[in-house]
């Protein structure tokens, strides 16, 4: 088990994860943007490095929102939602018919959602690209979307992540921990 903490432009996240087997995480995130929320989530995922699981409560002044956003074995994505009060914006949830394709969840502004596609095939190591599709969860309005990317290996410990015209050269360490996505986040604790 490990303890992460990033700083980030915008605010700073801390998780708990233990990446023996099947990975697990619990974290807490903190944002301004596009309004202040604090921001609670569990992940868990099987072997392989697929998502099973991915539970997110946000919170902000007036509203609170949650998604329990599940895939299972056979590739199929459920999740439900709540919200209470107001938060303009897209609502929870989503058209999870569209994300049958979709190994990976990747929590929006979380560092840590990065490291399941990159272990899986071994990017952080290992010469090569793959294009995947991810269950993306945007935060804080906890809305989830179909979301192509691309991760390609450009050096020990460094790869690309490209997306919808945009790229982010990450650095992660030995275990497969984002270390630093520049202009975003840092590790500043371990």
């Amino acid at each position: 088990m490990r303890g992460l903490v990033w700083l980030k432009d915008e605010g700073a996240e801390y998780a708990e994860v233990d990446l023996t087997g099947e990975m697990m995480a619990v974290g807490v995130a903190i944002g301004t943007d596009p309004v202040p929320y604090r921001l609670e989530y569990t992940l868990r995922v099987l072997p392989g490095y697929i998502t099973e699981l991915l539970t997110v409560r946000a919170h902000g002044a007036g509203w609170s929102r949650s998604l329990d956003l599940r895939r299972s074995v056979h590739g199929a994505w459920s999740c439900e939602t709540c919200e209470d009060g107001r938060l303009d914006g897209a609502l929870p949830g989503g058209d999870m018919n569209v994300l049958n394709d979709a190994l990976d969840c990747d929590l929006e502004l979380s560092p840590l959602t990065h490291t399941m596609p990159v272990l899986r095939h071994g990017l952080n190591r290992s010469k090569g690209h793959v294009d995947i599709v991810t269950a993306s969860v945007q935060v804080p309005h906890l809305h989830v979307s179909h979301h192509p990317q691309r991760y390609t290996h450009l050096g020990p410990n460094l790869v690309r992540c490209e997306s919808g015209g945009l790229h982010a050269d990450l650095v992660f360490d030995d275990d497969g921990v984002v270390v630093e996505d520049p202009g975003f986040a840092k590790l500043i604790g371990s």
